[in-house]
């Protein structure tokens, strides 16, 4: 294996890896600096852990050093604490040259954030909302020199879904001079390669990672087969159980919805672990103080949504578990990619249920991994299941009390204000497209009933006909 030296990098920022304890390169770090250093877009898809972040961020600082000045490169992230990550990195890895870093993420002083755009830092790590506001509303934004324009979870900020980024991509690429260098990391970045070619078009380097299997070696991928009413259950004995194995252990617990991932983190509490959560409904410092109490240890269980799936590295997390399955294989990638990082152990269970079968199958297509069932003395469930139900229903009245979805309903139409649009209208039009489905759905059923008596009248005169003709 190469070193870093041999590929390209200068002494000093040698020896501030190592410094880091970053000895040797990592295969993606390994194929993709050169082509970066040499000048050429690059796209780069590997497991999650296996340090995509090391990958750009070196070779960017080593390009700053040559020739300093800000605004030097945009880096655009799908999530707020994963902005934060990365320019973490870049401070710690620039810190011999004096970097200079800004962080542009909705929920945080946009005039604050306005101001150091000005002051021309020589990074800027930005989510593609934000970073568009203030394109669009103010002149003083200048990004004519920029060199890099890095996209990290490429494929999460180029699909079209619940956060479709593309009107605000299409803002901050035609702001961008065009020559420049395109970085495009992530761990599942095959499902959009054709659209990342249309973005990267100078020279592009693309570089795989040549395992089949999409998640690391190091994780043991487990599921336990349980009934929807038992889940929560089996949820709380796991937690009891590595909570008293091992109690240096963090683990991770990912929630298909943000009620239900503020109703676990009630529940946990009410059995003593120590619980804090993470979801789009909270402030964004409440999401920062809490995620960074969990980074320290201060609490050992963190309830999160998919909004800590990606790219997050937490050392101390041991533990995974998925209370739902995911419904995308990349998704359940991404998840269970927050343990188990950087070489070291860590296992993942997910809570599989009837429904769920299918799901399953496509992850271990997908993953080219078979999953493992996780062995429990069902007798130790049992015993805990009416208390957990019974405390999870008293989370959920308690939960109501607070108008934790009225809340959910303001945060949308805060959402629609700033997009531009009439929230009154929209739910106008909502409830009238509503209306027209419910209208075609009752004209199809009734086309079926139709055609169903038709048949039905057929077989009725088949069958007088043949018993006609026995008579006979």
């Amino acid at each position: 294996m190469a070193d870093f030296a041999s590929l390209g990098l200068s002494d000093w920022l040698v020896k501030q890896c190592k410094q880091l304890g970053i000895n040797k390169p990592t295969p993606v770090q390994e194929n993709c600096m050169p082509a970066i250093l040499e000048g050429r877009d690059c796209m780069g898809c590997a497991k999650t852990g296996s340090g995509k972040t090391a990958a750009f961020v070196l070779p960017v600082v080593q390009k700053l050093s040559e020739d300093p000045y800000g605004i030097f490169c945009l880096v655009l992230t799908p999530t707020r604490e994963l902005a934060y990550q990365i320019a973490e990195q870049f401070r710690v890895l620039g810190k011999p040259l004096g970097l200079r870093d800004c962080i542009v993420v909705g929920g945080m002083d946009m005039v604050r954030q306005g101001l150091e755009l000005t002051d021309q830092p020589h990074v800027v790590v930005a989510t593609p909302g934000r970073l568009a506001d203030h394109i669009r509303s103010s002149n003083t934004v200048r990004m004519n020199k920029i060199q890099f324009l890095i996209l990290d979870e490429a494929d999460r900020l180029l699909e079209q879904g619940c956060t479709d980024f593309t009107k605000d991509l299409e803002t901050i690429l035609g702001f961008l001079p065009a020559k420049r260098q395109t970085l495009l990391f992530s761990a599942t970045l095959t499902d959009t390669l054709q659209e990342l070619k249309n973005i990267a078009m100078n020279k592009p380097f693309l570089w795989e990672s040549t395992s089949e299997t999409r998640t690391v070696d190091e994780l043991d991928q487990r599921y336990i087969l349980t009934p929807e009413k038992v889940k929560d259950a089996y949820l709380v004995h796991l937690i009891q159980k590595f909570t008293d194995e091992h109690d240096d252990w963090s683990i991770m617990i990912f929630t298909k919805t943000c009620k239900d991932c503020q109703v676990l983190t009630m529940m946990l509490r009410e059995f003593q672990f120590h619980t804090i959560s993470l979801h789009s409904m909270m402030k964004q410092k409440q999401r920062f103080a809490n995620l960074a109490k969990f980074k320290a240890s201060v609490f050992k269980v963190l309830v999160a949504t998919d909004v800590a799936s990606r790219g997050l590295d937490i050392p101390t997390v041991q533990v995974v578990i998925n209370h739902n399955t995911p419904g995308l294989p990349k998704n359940y990638i991404h998840r269970v990619g927050r343990t188990a990082r950087a070489g070291r152990n860590g296992v993942s269970i997910t809570l599989v249920t009837q429904y769920d079968i299918n799901l399953v199958q496509s992850i271990e297509e997908n993953t080219q991994t078979k999953l493992k069932e996780y062995p429990v003395v069902e007798k130790d469930v049992l015993k805990i299941l009416t208390q957990v139900n019974v405390t999870r229903r008293q989370c959920e009245i308690k939960l109501e009390s607070t108008d934790f979805d009225e809340k959910k309903e303001i945060n949308k139409r805060k959402q629609l204000i700033l997009e531009g649009k009439d929230p009154d209208l929209e739910a106008k039009r909502k409830a009238e497209l509503q209306k027209i489905r419910g209208q075609k759905k009752k004209f199809q059923q009734k086309i079926q009933d139709t055609i169903q008596r038709q048949k039905h009248g057929q077989l009725k005169k088949k069958l007088r006909k043949k018993a006609a003709d026995k008579t006979a």
